[in-house]
């Protein structure tokens, strides 16, 4: 079996790839490493930008697309646009002239501040450029379901080895555990409020192969469950063994900013056989072990499987 991984030496598709590989598949990795980290991520390699048009060459089973400009506050929407909507058409058209398995990385960002749970029919509300490109991406998938094996799957709030390089768009986990773990007061927007749904890496490369199977659609990806910025300071400081004080900051970015999420995952359940398989709390427990260990263990499904030694451990 043979299956490309847009931005496989990214976060998801880094993780993604290892995963395929050690199912025994061979990874074409297309990436341009403009934010990817260099490394033995696929047995082949095609350094580009994907929103330009490439041929992965010889026979190919299915390809996953996790290539994007993902920075909610990325400062040329023109170039975002361009560059994720360019890309989704290329990958889009490689899979279709191949008749095989088009499986793409979608966004819950762009439920914006509409009512929680989120369903995947449910309103939408677009609050940045990024949300823009993958909503355009989700209804022009829409026009090929009936033909084409394609499924979107809207990430929730991602966390987990191997997102370090993402800088400012890295999870709000990893922000606040070196905030604690370095003796810094954690910084909150307004009073901690804000709720987010948690999802681990693992989670999302599992949902990947489960969509190989699964009907033509989009589903939600995430936890089920949102956590407040409040008892994830919490948890991040009962793991590292200290206690701290929050200092509470003013929100710049107003309304586009995202208050509440947290995925229904009904349909994710019928049609992707999705459910979490890890908690949020058991993943950042286990992440944030890692994190202060140095990272020993990189692999994502190394991680997933001692937050899972630990669920069990608990009698979970």
């Amino acid at each position: 079996m043979r299956a490309i991984v847009t931005g496989g030496a990214g976060f998801i598709g880094g993780a993604l790839a290892r995963d395929l590989r050690s199912r025994g598949w061979r990874v074409v990795v297309v990436d341009d490493f403009s934010t990817g980290v260099r490394g033995d991520h696929g047995d082949e390699v095609v350094e580009q930008d994907v929103s330009e048009q490439f041929d992965p060459g010889g026979s190919i089973d299915a390809v996953f697309h996790q290539a994007a400009v993902t920075d909610p506050r990325f400062p040329d929407g023109e170039t975002l646009l361009r560059r994720n909507l360019g890309g989704f058409e290329n990958v889009l058209r490689v899979a279709c002239d191949r008749g095989v398995p088009l499986v793409y990385a979608s966004t819950a960002s762009l439920y914006g501040n509409t009512p929680a749970p989120h369903r995947e029919d449910g309103p939408k509300q677009i609050l940045s450029d990024y949300a823009l490109s993958k909503l355009i991406a989700d209804e022009v998938a829409s026009h090929h379901w009936r033909r084409r094996h394609v499924v979107g799957l809207r990430y929730f709030n991602v966390f987990g080895p191997g997102e370090a390089h993402k800088g400012r768009a890295a999870s709000m986990i990893l922000h606040l555990y070196r905030q604690i773990a370095s003796g810094e007061r954690p910084r909150l927007f307004h009073a901690g409020e804000h709720v987010r749904d948690f999802v681990h890496v693992s989670e999302c490369v599992r949902a990947n192969l489960l969509a190989l199977d699964a009907p033509p659609g989009v589903y939600n990806v995430g936890s089920g469950r949102g956590t407040s910025f409040n008892d994830l300071v919490s948890l991040i400081a009962e793991v590292v063994g200290v206690e701290t004080e929050t200092e509470y900051i003013a929100n710049p970015y107003g309304d586009t900013y995202q208050t509440r999420t947290c995925a229904d995952l009904t349909r994710a359940n019928e049609a992707l056989r999705f459910s979490p398989e890890v908690s949020t709390e058991e993943g950042v427990r286990a992440y944030v072990r890692w994190l202060a260990s140095g990272g020993k263990g990189a692999e994502a499904l190394e991680h997933r499987d001692a937050a899972r030694s630990d669920a069990d451990a608990m009698g979970a």
